[in-house]
This record gives C-alpha cells, structure tokens and sequence, in this order.
C-alpha cells in the first residue's frame, strides 16, 4: 500500500523532529502513528476496465526463484503508457488475478516487464507464473494502474527489500535521468536473491549501496537505511512490513522530509473488532476475530472466493450485502456501491452480524 508523511517545519522553520521528542514520542506514540494511518495510505486508484490480450515474449531468471517476464501485443501495436510505480492486473490462467508492478522502462511502449518471486508458501499466485507461464504464453492483463505515483522533487532516498525493487528501479532510473539528487539502498537475504543487480551496477556507484544481509546482518532499524537521505528527501520504500514500519517510525528524526511507502502483502488490521458472517449461498455461518480479515477467515471454507491485492483497491473481492451495516476501509468503491458492497479484504462490519451474497 502507497503513503505520504510530512513533517511540519518548527518554530525555525527547520522540517525535522526535535531529538528529545524522538526519544519520548517513538515510545509514546509510534504505535499510535501506525495505527491511525496503516490502512489509509494508499490514494484512491483510478480503476483501468480495459482487458489487453498480450503474449509473454521473455522469461528470463534474475536470481533465485525471481523471473522476469516481457509481454508484448501480438501484433506488435503500442501499449498504454506508464509511469513509475504503476503495476499490473495480471489475469493468470487459473482464473486468478494478481497485481505485479512495471519494472521495465517507461518509455518502451511496445513491451512490459514484471518479475514475480516464486513463494512456495503462498496463496498459489507465483507458483502458477513460475510453472505455466512461458514464452509464448498468453496472458490478459487490465492497467496499468498507479497506487503508488512518482512525485516530482529535488531530492529523492530510494529503499528496496527483496522483490520490492520492481516498483523502485523504474523511479531510480528516472531520478538519474532528471539530474537530482537521489541515493538508493538495496536490502535483500543475499546476493544470489537480490534480483536486477546486473542493471543496477549500471548506475553512479557513489549512490547506490547493494547491502545483503549475509554481509551485513538484518538491518537493526529504519534510522539505519534513512542515514543515507539527503536533506529535505522524499523517500520511497518498498519492501517487507518490518521494514517498512522501521522506516515509518525513524523518519521524524532523520534528514527526510516526506515518505511513500507500498507493501505487497495485506496490512496489519487496526481497531478491529469481532463481527459474525452468515454466507446466503454456502450456509456457513463464520467468527471474523478481531485480528483477522472477513477474506481470510472466508476463504477457509469458499477456497474459491475471489480476490488479489489484500489491501482494498483492486475490487476483486466486492461482495454483496444482504443484511448488517458495514465500516467500509477500502479505496475503490463509489459511495453508491457502499450501499449495496463490501470489499471483504479490509473492511468490516459495524453491526455484530453480516450477511454476504456468498
């Protein structure tokens, strides 16, 4: 999921927390701060209804259990266009749909690039583009679409963990182009799983640290990442939740003025509260507890429910309300869709019972 804090300037107009308030309020109120803004980050996305008919051109490993893949039309015709941070809905031949992000170039409208990691414990997506998805391979996907947009600045720190470089290397490039200032860290396990490290040694070397953490231990914090932000940066961060929230929690304290943030796995649930579900068509009748979503404790008994990102912007999972009032913390339903929808990966109910159209 994408966000943005900024630090108001002080009474010297300086744009950096005080470091007494660092150490009291990072006890006080850090959790606070994740807490009041976890599930509300991410702009609204403009939805993309367009199917395009594509073909996978290249797979190509780019480290372990990474695969890169070109797709192209078949007939050669141009793309839509994209900027940096923009990904895909990419319709996989089981039916599922997953979101990957562009991580090629920008200005190749004839051709677009994803990399997907293969995660054997996961919900099946990867695996399936690992093993059925080859050159020659069709593949139908909606986009692009951006949740997480490149703003224009002066000054930019870049930090990637692990397959959270697909949306970054695209912002690092086209920060090197425009000639500001920009640093990149690059964190991973090791080496040998750090993907796209043979482009980036194309990069200015004095801005870039590659740091595996076989070389140099996981990192102890986000201070520790956020040492390399010049002053006044905006920093982009993508990469694994306890990363992220090191990140968030750090920043008031270093030299950077603002953050984005994307995540790719469904984010921490905040202020929950139990609810019950009655689903009209299965007849299951299901405990939602607080610390779970209604998708996951649903999808124990519907395997077949539909859904992809997790985080309430994609509109895979819009289910029909038959009874209960819901707390809507989804980013992609109109309000007259409300009325009638939930989107059952984020949201939740208001009343102590629900009835879904499942």
């Amino acid at each position: 999921m994408a966000g943005h804090e900024q630090i108001p300037p002080d009474l010297y107009r300086r744009r950096r927390a005080d470091r007494s308030y660092r150490m009291l309020g990072a006890l006080i109120t850090g959790y606070e701060r994740l807490s009041r803004y976890s599930w509300r980050r991410r702009p609204p996305v403009v939805a993309v209804n367009r199917d395009l008919h594509l073909v996978v051109d290249e797979v190509r490993q780019q480290a372990d259990e990474v695969v890169s893949l070109r797709l192209v039309h078949p007939r050669g015709h141009t793309l839509p266009a994209w900027q940096p941070g923009a990904h895909l809905d990419v319709v996989l031949p089981s039916g599922r749909m997953r979101q990957y992000s562009l991580c090629g170039d920008p200005t190749d409208r004839h051709s677009y690039r994803i990399a997907v990691r293969r995660l054997a414990d996961g919900d099946g997506g990867s695996v399936e583009v690992h093993d059925t998805l080859q050159a020659g391979s069709g593949v139908t996907v909606r986009g692009p679409r951006n949740a997480f947009p490149f703003v224009t600045t002066e000054r930019y720190l870049f930090l990637a963990g692990g397959i959270g470089i697909t949306p970054i290397l695209p912002m690092v490039r086209t920060a090197a182009a425009r000639g500001v200032d920009w640093h990149f860290v690059y964190a991973g396990r090791s080496r040998e799983s750090m993907p796209f490290l043979d482009e980036i040694a194309q990069l200015d070397p004095h801005r870039v640290w590659i740091r595996p953490d076989t070389h140099y231990g996981i990192p102890a914090s986000g201070a520790e990442l956020l040492e390399h932000a010049p002053e006044g940066a905006t920093v982009y961060c993508c990469g694994p939740a306890p990363m992220i929230t090191g990140v968030r929690l750090d920043l008031p304290a270093s030299r950077a003025e603002a953050l984005h943030f994307e995540r790719f796995s469904a984010p921490p649930i905040v202020n929950g509260t139990p609810f019950h579900i009655d689903l009209a068509h299965s007849g299951h009748s299901l405990q939602v507890p607080a610390d779970r979503s209604a998708l996951s404790v649903i999808r124990e008994h519907v395997p077949e429910v539909a859904y992809s990102c997790r985080q309430g912007f994609c509109g895979t999972c819009k289910t029909r309300v038959l009874a209960g009032e819901v707390e809507h913390r989804d980013h992609v339903l109109t309000d007259t869709e409300r009325a009638e929808n939930m989107m059952i990966c984020v949201s939740r109910a208001t009343s102590q019972h629900l009835k879904l159209d499942l």
